[in-house]
């Protein structure tokens, strides 16, 4: 049974700027700032246009093949069928990562040191539940959260900029090439949220018209919010948020404003609630699709007749996600998602690259420029994500070859 096409323009748009304009805001500067120094803006930058070659890729195979699974299904109908394995199971394992550092950060904003772990776990529960009511509830919720999120980030720039001609920040450590390039890795991951609307490709209104253009609208506006956001933290605090924790409540502080610090703790719980939302949605997708084509169990394939969404799937990857928040630490999360998102991505260009000339939208070297971003910032990860991310991709193929061999 196919998944019914509800989501229009506005609403594919929230979903893209809910993944994208998630905690990553509020919490990367300090790293960010610690391995780019000076050359910050040029990390943010770096990091822009890795994404905007992955995300063309996107929305030019999203164009030809408008079903759910994103990369997964594209890989799969233009590179082969274990491309198309690599990619969704990078994708799914990866973003499953994700999940709980996003509920674990929207703990941290919203709980008291004791109740963290619950009220994650909560957190995780709840929003399960609102996307197995339908697609149109995920979108509607989104919309709410990423409204929330960007009237907090306002309140933030606003405050930040009007103050900063009282403060003398000190200044930023020099800049090097290997920590600007550390720095767009870091920075990287606040824009891989496009994805989630090409893995909701079958449920997407005229998705050949709809998904390329709400890929780029949606990218375009985080890459507007972070350069306001990181600009306003470089005046504000300098070389400062390198250490802070909290560099937005400190932004609001320095600036005199302490008082409206609620309201950053507010739009920082609200946007982790968004990215969780919307990745659990994409990852749904792509474990139906998988499902389908019988690389995960085919009990995960079946859709919900009432709702019209992947039910079983997302009630798999919640205690899936519950699990990681149980036994996992945050920068452990962070750092394995990473390398399955660049992984993922890497396929994404190899993918679009082969497409042919009559549905190409962009030119070939978009796709290698993404590529190679995706090797290059995939080296700045730690040591222990890759080798870790590598075993776990190399149990996924594993498990793929033994019940491809007991099927013949």
């Amino acid at each position: 049974m196919p998944l019914a096409r509800r989501l229009r323009l506005g609403d594919a748009v929230a979903i893209g700027l809910g993944s994208m304009i998630g905690a990553g805001v509020f919490s990367v500067w300090a790293p960010a700032l610690g391995a780019a120094g000076s050359g910050i803006l040029v990390a943010l930058a770096i990091a822009a246009l890795v994404a905007f070659c992955n995300a063309t890729a996107s929305a030019q195979l999203a164009a030809v093949h408008p079903v759910a699974g994103g990369t997964y299904a594209y890989a799969r109908a233009e590179i082969g069928p274990w491309w198309g394995f690599v990619a969704g199971w990078s994708f799914v394992i990866g973003k499953i990562a994700s999940c709980a550092a996003m509920a674990m950060t929207f703990a941290a904003y919203a709980a008291p040191a004791g109740w963290r772990t619950p009220t994650a776990v909560i957190a995780v529960v709840a929003l399960v539940g609102v996307n197995c009511m339908g697609v149109t509830r995920t979108a509607l919720v989104t919309r709410i959260l990423v409204a929330c999120s960007l009237l907090g980030l306002a309140v933030v720039v606003a405050a930040g900029l009007g103050g900063a001609a009282n403060v003398a920040a000190p200044p930023l450590p020099d800049a090097t090439a290997y920590g600007v390039l550390q720095g767009a890795g870091l920075l990287f991951f606040a824009f891989a949220g496009y994805a989630r609307i090409a893995t909701m490709g079958e449920e997407v209104v005229d998705p050949a018209r709809t998904i390329p253009r709400a890929i780029v609208l949606a990218l375009a506006g985080a890459v507007a919010v972070y350069t306001a956001v990181a600009i306003t933290v470089v005046v504000v605090l300098g070389g400062d948020a390198a250490a802070s924790s909290a560099p937005l409540a400190d932004a609001l502080a320095v600036s005199g404003w302490s008082a409206l610090a609620p309201v950053v703790r507010i739009a920082a719980a609200a946007a982790s609630l968004g990215a969780l939302l919307a990745l659990l949605t994409g990852i749904g997708r792509t474990t139906l699709a998988m499902a389908r084509d019988r690389d995960l169990p085919r009990f995960l394939a079946r859709i919900d007749d009432r709702h019209q969404v992947p039910r079983r799937a997302e009630i798999a990857i919640g205690v899936l996600v519950v699990t990681v928040v149980l036994v996992a630490d945050l920068r452990d999360a962070i750092g394995f998602s990473s390398f399955g998102v660049l992984l993922y991505y890497l396929i994404a260009n190899a993918a679009a690259f082969r497409q042919p000339s009559e549905v190409r939208r962009y030119p070939r070297l978009l796709q290698v420029v993404g590529a190679l971003g995706c090797l290059l910032l995939v080296n700045t990860l730690p040591v222990l994500a890759s080798l870790v991310g590598t075993a776990v991709v190399l149990a996924g193929v594993l498990y793929r070859a033994i019940r491809l061999r007991l099927e013949r």
